[in-house]
């Protein structure tokens, strides 16, 4: 998941003047901003994408489905703590997903399945057969097991509970958005598939998106919707994911002979061969620019303090935005597994210590674009509410997938704000949490393109 955008008032929102990616957007903020309540300064005239907008806010449905959004506020919050309520681990997303199923078809929808990897996804087909299919995506897992306790309580204007951002608020941002458009009978030229994947989290290591992109070659486009705002970035700063910062994981065995500490004393240790190569490991220089990470980040060995080990285990990650620096970091990291060993070995006059090494992840890396279509139609979206124009950033979500494979993707902010993701004290608070919907409402009926006008801005790739 990821963590994007800042604080915000509720009211008194000012208009920037801004350029995003090139493409001015006046019009789109003048237009909304009667929308949505707000006075908006003179801005610069119109680009081929403003026009879009200009043609969309035109129409009054859309203009009606902006505002439930924002008067359903609260309705999105409680389904929000609904579905947060459900326990979904990774591999164990069936509960959640039957209910994700009952409620996108009492939305209206009658193309909803299951596929093969468990994945939900929901068909609201075009008005065009030459229309393109965009998927919004937001993913069903959590990273808590199954006993945990996943009930939400409110402290003041927070609601606490694991998994309370994410994904349940992105999850539950599809329905605020496929409600409106439901709601007000906003018809789109192409097909917009609404999936709830699998496997996001952890070692799920996208499983599901994987799936996804594996069975099916009709999607031309990929939004996931994963996280909320962060309160740490500066008052109205956001960011949208646009690049995939790829990473490796991986499970290394080390083997010896083991024996018992005092009878067989100058036997091999599997521990101390592990321990050999986290040392090495560490003292490993990454480099700053693109930025490379790694870590060991469990371990496992041994039997009895009283018996050299015979094993130990040790899992870790490595991470870039570079597809080259992280092969090359990884090269390193392998390679210093292995001395381990034979040092191990060595140290005692005997053979090495047999390493052994287990991929568990893999997603891609040095993919995607800040000024690609999906990103520059997002920020646009977001402008024209109001806000000041996203960052494109790079962040390792199921949109690596698509953007490993060229498909054009980001992944959005579910909208609020929240922190401590991944621990049993998460926490979301609703502020301006409209917006993200409103944002992603817009950004699909830009690139689908609206029943009687414009045209999508997402090509087809088939």
């Amino acid at each position: 998941m990821i963590r994007r955008s800042a604080r915000q008032a509720s009211d008194g929102i000012e208009m920037p003047v801004v350029k995003s990616g090139g493409v001015k957007l006046a019009s789109i903020v003048c237009l909304f901003s009667a929308v949505l309540g707000f006075e908006a300064p003179a801005v610069e005239a119109s680009t081929k994408d403003q026009a879009v907008f200009k043609t969309i806010s035109s129409k009054p449905a859309v203009q009606s489905a902006l505002e439930q959004i924002r008067r359903e506020d609260e309705r999105t919050l409680r389904e929000q703590i609904e579905i947060s309520e459900i326990p979904a681990p990774s591999r164990k997303e069936d509960a959640r997903a039957k209910d994700y199923i009952r409620r996108l078809r009492e939305l209206g929808l009658t193309e909803v399945s299951t596929d093969a990897e468990g994945n939900v996804i929901a068909r609201r087909p075009g008005t065009s057969r030459n229309g393109p299919t965009l998927v919004l995506s937001a993913h069903l897992d959590t990273v808590f097991s199954a006993d945990t306790d996943v009930k939400v309580r409110k402290e003041g204007n927070r609601y606490h509970g694991p998994g309370i951002g994410d994904d349940a608020r992105g999850l539950t941002v599809l329905l605020t958005v496929l409600r409106s458009m439901q709601e007000n009978k906003l018809r789109t030229q192409g097909d917009v598939l609404f999936v709830a994947t699998v496997g996001e989290e952890g070692l799920g290591n996208l499983r599901g998106v994987k799936a996804l992109f594996r069975d099916r070659k009709d999607i031309d486009g990929f939004i996931s919707v994963d996280g909320t705002e962060s309160p740490r970035l500066p008052a109205g700063e956001s960011e949208v994911v646009a690049r995939a910062v790829g990473s490796h994981r991986w499970q290394i065995t080390f083997t010896g002979p083991g024996g018992h500490s005092y009878e067989n004393f100058g036997t091999p240790s599997a521990v101390h061969a592990m321990g050999r190569a986290i040392g090495a490991i560490s003292d490993l220089q990454a480099p700053t620019e693109p930025k490379t990470t790694f870590t060991v980040a469990v371990v496992s060995g041994g039997t009895a303090i009283n018996a050299i080990a015979e094993q130990a285990q040790l899992q870790l990650d490595i991470r870039s935005e570079s597809a080259a620096a992280l092969a090359a970091l990884e090269e390193q990291i392998l390679a210093a597994a292995e001395r381990a060993g034979v040092e191990e070995g060595k140290r005692w006059g005997a053979a090495p210590v047999r390493v052994e090494r287990k991929l568990l992840g893999d997603r891609p890396a040095g993919a995607g674009s800040s000024d690609s279509l999906m990103a520059s139609t997002w920020i646009g979206a977001m402008v024209a509410l109001g806000q000041k124009p996203p960052t494109p950033v790079a962040g390792s979500t199921d949109s690596n997938v698509p953007l490993g494979l060229g498909i054009p993707a980001i992944t959005a902010s579910g909208g609020g704000i929240g922190d401590k993701a991944h621990s049993l004290d998460e926490w979301y608070e609703p502020v301006n949490a409209w917006l993200a919907p409103q944002g992603l409402l817009l950004t699909t009926l830009a690139l689908t393109g609206i029943e009687g006008g414009p045209k999508p801005l997402l090509p087809r790739r088939r």
